[in-house]
């Protein structure tokens, strides 16, 4: 069975909802306050684009992505930083609606690439982007500082 959400920009009033999909994709508790704090300051950033997607007044699903321009792209570049969709609405279209509303507004802005980086643990994250397009490109490496 397929939805259709209302896709909308995240507004202030999505902070507690998003602060929960957030912890439930990470699997570990954030910080609250810290959470709040970043996800008020990227509200105002232009380079920052927070979407929802509503089922009967309810938000159920969650994309975010950052823009910035880069030298080995020449252009605007997107990525995803995070999709999350209730687990009760899996498999119904929200994430595929969540991703088309996000590349209409990359073309719409003027986008050269949009990227998306996933958990290697994640496959069946692989199999939705490769579904919808993405190719697996590149590896990415992290080194954390706490």
């Amino acid at each position: 069975m397929n939805i259709t959400a209302h896709i909308r920009p995240a507004d202030h009033q999505d902070v507690a909802t998003l602060y929960r999909f957030i912890c439930e994709l990470e699997e570990c508790q954030l910080n609250a306050v810290a959470f709040r704090a970043v996800f008020q300051k990227n509200l105002t950033d232009r380079r920052v684009h927070y979407l929802v997607a509503e089922v009967d007044g309810d938000v159920v699903g969650f994309i975010s992505c950052h823009v910035q321009y880069l030298l080995h792209h020449t252009g605007k570049v997107g990525e995803i930083q995070e999709l999350y969709v209730m687990p009760e609405y899996r498999n119904q279209q929200i994430g595929r609606q969540l991703v088309a509303a996000l590349e209409e507004l990359a073309e719409a802005h003027g986008f050269v690439n949009l990227e998306v980086t996933a958990n290697q643990k994640r496959t069946n994250t692989h199999r939705f982007y490769q579904q919808l397009t993405f190719r697996p490109s590149h590896f990415k490496f992290v080194k954390e500082f706490q």
